[in-house]
């Protein structure tokens, strides 16, 4: 947002009533990739309760794939939408009733459900956390939504130290954050599925002890049972990993990148009844603002301390949105693309 001008308050530094514009990527067709386009859109102002922040990092997510693809259209999400749910950079301007200070200081910000993939993003003050000096903005969107995700779906579950833990779907960055919380939170085992050897091996530094196949077979001493699943897949797959559970072990769902499961994956777990099998499903949404701030200030601190790793598939410029949901869409991505305007 420009300073106003004092010789001409009704328009900010613009004497000639030109109207200023930032790139931004749109959805201009549900489908495939080719469907995004890059346009200019009017700069925006933040409102009443709300900062305008200059944006150096965007994060690519699940819910960007599903909102292109038209997944998400039902729930009112229409064609001309600019996606991408979380940024990072500088607060530059600030809306009527935010505290000035923000302004100059470097934040992640939850965008919304789209609003992301724009040189300027405003936000509400509310989803927006400040950053520690040494964490970078590229890092605070790899961890941002992903950590608290990771965390929350952990305590959903119930895991405990000496438990142990299965992430389905480990390679994303959810998965990767759970890794990571599962082992520092003293599990027994983690174990991992993924699609490759080499995925397998970079999950083992991050705290996997066990690699398995996208079935949730294979791994040499792996356990037979899980006290926990975390799954972040869903599909037609997700009732057989009830199978992996031990008696009284928990499965949360946290995504669903494969689709739903199907209609009847209930009576999976009824067959199961004597186990005493618990499923339920996380969304973040569920947890107010302060606490997710909370527990994402704590994590963006364990990472500038070097004690959590964010993991960068790739940094691509803004422009370059069709390719990175082109590698999202071939499932090609270990950890995070990043765009940066």
């Amino acid at each position: 947002m420009n300073p106003v001008n004092p010789e001409n308050p009704e328009n900010p530094e613009n004497p000639e009533n030109v109207e200023t514009t930032v790139k931004a990527i749109v959805i201009q067709a549900y489908g495939g990739p080719e469907g995004l386009a890059v346009v200019d859109l009017p700069a925006p102002a933040p409102a009443a309760g709300q900062v305008l922040i200059a944006v150096e990092a965007v994060g690519v997510g699940g819910v960007d794939i599903l909102l292109r693809s038209g997944a998400l259209a039902a729930y009112g999400y229409k064609e001309g939408l600019v996606p991408g749910s979380e940024v990072a950079g500088t607060v530059t301007a600030v809306g009527d009733g935010v505290d000035t200070s923000w302004i100059g200081r470097r934040v992640w910000a939850f965008t919304g459900t789209g609003g992301g993939y724009v040189e300027e993003a405003v936000a509400r003050v509310e989803d927006i956390s400040p950053l520690p000096a040494d964490l970078s903005a590229v890092d605070a969107v790899t961890l941002g939504s992903s950590g608290v995700v990771a965390h929350y779906g952990l305590a959903h579950a119930h895991f405990a130290p000496g438990e142990t833990v299965l992430v389905r779907g480990a390679a994303g960055s959810i998965g990767i954050m759970t890794v990571q919380l599962a082992a520092r939170g003293g599990a027994a085992a983690v174990a991992v599925t993924t699609s490759s050897a080499d995925r397998g091996e970079r999950l083992r530094k991050l705290g996997a002890t066990h690699v398995l196949d996208r079935s949730g077979k294979g791994g040499q001493d792996a356990p037979t049972g899980y006290d926990v699943v975390i799954d972040i897949v869903a599909g037609d797959g997700m009732p057989s990993f009830f199978d992996r559970l031990d008696p009284n072990g928990r499965m949360v769902t946290v995504g669903a990148v494969a689709g739903q499961p199907p209609a009847d994956f209930g009576m999976k777990l009824m067959a199961s009844f004597q186990k005493s099998l618990s499923f339920a499903v996380f969304s973040a949404a569920s947890v107010s603002e302060a606490d997710r701030g909370a527990v994402r200030s704590e994590q963006f601190a364990a990472a500038a301390r070097g004690e959590l790793t964010s993991v960068v598939h790739e940094l691509l410029p803004l422009d370059q949105a069709v390719p990175a949901h082109r590698k999202m869409d071939a499932g090609e991505v270990f950890g995070r693309i990043v765009l940066t305007p």
